[in-house]
């Protein structure tokens, strides 16, 4: 399987910090896999966390880890997990209504690189974005780089995958949505902007 594909049976969630951020969601997790002798430091909390909340921990040697990992650093864990849980756009403006906060959305149109999802994903969860939409095809999908690159904050951010891009901006639109495009080569600083307005950033490859 390619690091675009999507796991449709299960998925897996690979390094420390994904794994930990993975247990602090409080999302469900089939099984830990955790390297033989690794037992300090961020492995020590990953596996009292995982006694907590009751997941099953396998220890295995460092050559299985190996085998299995998709991002070819798993630092010595990897979570087995069901299949990454995709919202729909109603989830990501429900998010901005719950917090009292006009919808801030991004849209990634042919992002394909599984890296650049995972940083940009990290980067929205902190700027307070609420949700992110990408297409169904010929994008890169959610998968265990993916989560190791955005350092866990897949597991905080809603995000949804569409048929159709064009029209999902008219539907935003519809629901008073303001669109705003990026142009590399006639940009203005975007942290001088004024986006307390309902707006959807698009970010096309």
């Amino acid at each position: 399987m390619g690091e675009n594909e999507y796991m449709n049976e299960e998925t897996q969630v690979e390094g420390r910090n994904a794994v930990l951020e993975l247990l602090e969601s409080g999302k469900d997790i089939n099984k830990i896999f955790i390297q033989n002798g690794e037992k300090h430091g961020s492995i020590m909390k990953i596996m009292s966390k995982a006694k907590a909340n009751r997941v099953v921990i396998v220890e295995v040697q460092k050559r299985k880890l190996d085998e299995m990992s998709i991002s070819n650093n798993h630092q010595g864990v990897i979570a087995i997990a069901p299949p990454f849980e995709y919202a729909e756009i109603d989830d990501i403006l429900e998010e901005a209504k719950k917090r009292n906060e006009e919808p801030f959305i991004l849209i990634l149109d042919g992002i394909e690189d599984v890296h650049n999802l995972g940083s940009i994903i990290r980067t929205a969860e902190t700027a307070g974005v609420h949700g992110i939409i990408i297409p169904k095809r010929r994008a890169a999908a959610v998968n265990a780089t993916v989560s190791k690159t955005s350092a866990g904050a897949v597991e905080y951010m809603k995000i949804a995958r569409v048929n159709n891009i064009n029209e999902t901006i008219k539907d935003l639109k519809e629901n008073g949505v303001w669109i705003c495009g990026t142009d590399i080569e006639n940009a203005i600083e975007y942290y001088n902007q004024d986006y307390t307005m309902p707006i959807a950033i698009v970010i096309r490859k």
